[in-house]
Order: structure tokens, then C-alpha cells, then sequence
């Protein structure tokens, strides 16, 4: 890692000693580590301590700073990776809105890297409607989070949002520097999200409890790695990444007719959707009234198998799979990757509130032909960049 600079962005919460910590990882790491400081942070940590441990000048003041005259913009000229720890709620507000008002935020808002965030706060402020919409903008604009993590906070109440460990935002950091050398650069990477929506009337549809999630977290970690990426995405909530060929679709036909032709010019397929097993066999045009249209009985039949459609057709070229299971994990994955003939099999048990439909956090096992890889529970940008790890290596890049 020698010749990475990092920025690190020290907010006002009485985590902000373990930032100490995470500039020395980072040094160990051959970063050269520069720091900003908001005015918060420095009843907890003084800027002496921080310029002792980095060797520079802590940005604190835009109009102090004896290195240079434009101190945030230097900062943000000299960084390779910024990270942001402990990231208050403040702070990841004036983040998503765009607010500078000080030396740190100033910077914050003129950095070109990639941001890494690591909130700290208490479990209320983290699980506020308006904490989370701020979460949900800054990923949709591609910026990584790791943690918070649960446990005892230091306001004396137990739940989310205590700051990930030291080592944890270590590795990430120096993961994310890692996946700034563009190493999926030049991959053309399909991806599909979401649910299906399949009609029974022109108001009614059969659908599962996917929102995508899992699937727009790989879309933000391949096209940060330099991928180019083609999501073919069913119906969600969720902002869509920037910098991604989108590609919305509703129903399981439009879904494989959109992957099938995205996949003759794509490198590797990541089939992460929840697409519907069964569609309606007469759906009507028009709203079905239930006392002359009783809806007793639906006549179904089965949608095309996109996963394996194009793990028939792969050659070469890499195909992931996902398995959404509620028992035998590992056996129900292993006899899906046989069935559908592709790569690697993705595997959550969705009957875990910590893995299940909706939620931030996903525990997955990868499973391959030879062999299987439990994963602990993680935030699904983490599980977006491990699995991407894994394709990267099948792919040869």
C-alpha cells in the first residue's frame, strides 16, 4: 500500500479516540495518513495528538492552516480514500445535503476519492427516519459504510451504533484503496435486483418480499472497482446507482428478455433477483370484480429460468447465482448450482431477521462445486465486495 494517502475526516462523538487507533492501522498499512478535524471532535481528542501521530498540519480552521491557503481543498487534492470516523449524525446529514460549514465538511464536500463512513451514535439517532433516508442518498451515490455494529454504547444504552472496530475500518479502508486500482476495469458485469411483478389483473400481481437491495450494493462496488454495469432491476424503492446502465423492467419475461440481451455483451452475470417461480397463465387487462370474477382459482405456470438460460450459454464467461433459503442451506444451494449449471451459488437463510428480505445486513455462505465459504454476518457492501473478490478471481481479472 505504500504511496496510498488517505484523508481522515474526525467528527464530534466520543468514539473519535478510536480514530487514533485507525491512523495508525492505516500508517501500518503504508498510508500516509492526513487528518481534519471538526471543532466536536477536539473536546474529545485535541489536534496536538493528531498531528503527532500523522507528522502533518490537522485541518480545522479554513483560514489558519500554515501549509497552504486553500486547506480543504488540498486536502481533498491529496487523498486517494477519505474516511469518515467516527461519522456523527450531523455530520452524514450535511454530508447528504451537501452542506460545508466548516474546515472538515468543506473538504468533505470537495473530495473526487471515495468516502468510507463509520457512524457512531446513539441507537435512536441511527434508526431516525431522516439518519437512514441520509444512509440510503450517500450509498446510492456510491460511498461505503461499514458498521455501526450493536452492543453497549456509551450513553449507556445497548443496540446499533456503536463504531465498528479499529481493525475493521482498517481493513475496509485499505479494501476500498485495493479496489480503487480499478480491478474489475474493463469487465462488462450484468446484474439483476429486485422482485417480479407478475399480473393476475390490470391492479393485482403475485410478488415476493425482494427489495433489491443486495443487488444495487454489487451494481456500487463493481462500477467503483471499474466495471461497467447493466442492471436489469424489477420493480423497487431503492435510488439507482450512478454510473449504471439501468435497464427497469416488471414482470419475469421482461426480466429474462432484458438479461439475455444484456448478457451477449457482458463478461460476467450476477442473477441476485428474487424473480417470480410462477406467473398468472390468463392475466386480465382489466380489474377483475369479485362478484362476477370471483378470484378462486388461479391458473399458473412456470417463468423462464434466467439463471440457468444463461449459465447454458456462459462458455467462458462467469455466472453467479443467489439461493434463498429458510432450512438446509448449504444442501438446497449445492443442489441449485448442480441444477442451473452456473459458477457460484450465493446462499442466505432469509428466515434470519439479520439475512432476510429488507434488511442492511446479509449472512451468506458461497458456495462452489468443490467447496463452501461461510461468511460472518455483514452489511451488504461488504458482502457486495467479497463477492466481488470471488468473481474477480473467477474471471481471471
Amino acid at each position: 500500500m505504500s504511496g496510498r494517502n488517505v484523508a481522515l475526516a474526525v467528527c464530534g462523538g466520543i468514539a473519535a479516540y478510536k480514530a487514533c487507533e485507525v491512523l495508525r492501522g492505516l500508517q501500518r498499512g503504508g498510508c500516509d495518513v492526513r487528518v481534519a478535524m471538526t471543532a466536536d471532535a477536539e473536546r474529545f481528542v485535541g489536534a496536538t495528538t493528531f498531528e503527532a501521530l500523522s507528522h502533518h498540519e490537522v485541518v480545522n480552521d479554513l483560514y489558519a492552516c500554515h501549509e497552504t491557503a486553500i486547506p480543504h481543498i488540498a486536502l481533498a487534492d491529496f487523498a486517494d480514500l477519505c474516511v469518515v470516523v467516527p461519522a456523527t449524525a450531523n455530520v452524514l446529514a450535511k454530508m447528504a445535503a451537501g452542506i460545508a460549514d466548516d474546515a472538515l465538511t468543506s473538504a468533505l464536500l470537495a473530495m473526487r476519492c471515495p468516502l468510507l463512513v463509520a457512524p457512531a451514535m446513539n441507537v435512536h439517532m441511527w434508526h431516525n427516519p431522516a439518519t437512514q433516508a441520509n444512509v440510503e442518498l450517500l450509498r446510492s451515490r456510491g460511498i461505503s459504510f461499514v458498521g455501526p455494529r450493536e452492543g453497549h454504547l456509551a450513553c449507556g444504552y445497548e443496540g446499533e451504533g456503536k463504531l465498528a472496530s479499529a481493525n475493521e475500518v482498517v481493513s475496509a479502508s485499505l479494501a476500498r484503496l485495493d479496489a480503487r486500482a480499478q480491478d474489475l476495469a474493463g469487465i462488462r458485469v450484468l446484474v439483476t435486483a429486485g422482485p417480479t411483478h407478475e399480473a393476475i389483473d390490470a391492479v393485482r400481481y403475485i410478488a415476493n418480499s425482494s427489495t433489491g437491495k443486495m443487488g444495487l450494493a454489487i451494481t456500487r462496488e463493481a462500477l467503483a472497482r471499474g466495471a461497467q454495469v447493466t442492471l436489469v432491476c424489477g420493480p423497487v424503492a431503492e435510488r439507482m446507482p450512478e454510473g449504471a446502465q439501468v435497464v427497469p423492467v416488471i414482470s419475469a419475461a421482461q426480466m429474462h428478455a432484458a438479461a439475455e440481451r444484456a448478457f451477449a455483451e457482458a463478461d460476467v452475470a450476477i442473477c441476485a433477483a428474487a424473480v417470480a417461480d410462477y406467473t398468472p397463465a390468463h392475466p386480465s387487462t382489466h380489474k377483475l370484480k369479485k362478484d362476477r370474477s370471483p378470484l378462486d382459482v388461479i391458473e399458473l405456470v412456470e417463468t423462464a429460468d434466467i439463471l440457468k438460460s444463461l449459465s447454458a450459454e456462459k462458455g467462458s464467461r462467469v455466472v453467479v447465482g443467489f439461493a434463498a433459503e429458510t432450512d438446509d442451506l448449504i444442501g438446497n444451494a449445492r443442489s441449485k448450482l448442480s441444477r442451473k449449471g452456473c459458477d457460484l451459488i450465493v446462499a442466505n437463510d432469509v428466515s434470519r431477521p439479520d439475512s432476510t428480505f429488507g434488511s442492511d445486513t446479509d449472512r451468506v455462505a458461497f458456495v462452489w462445486p468443490d467447496r463452501t465459504e461461510q461468511l460472518e454476518t455483514l452489511p451488504l457492501d461488504e458482502v457486495a465486495r467479497e463477492l466481488l473478490d470471488r468473481v474477480r478471481d473467477l474471471a481471471g481479472a
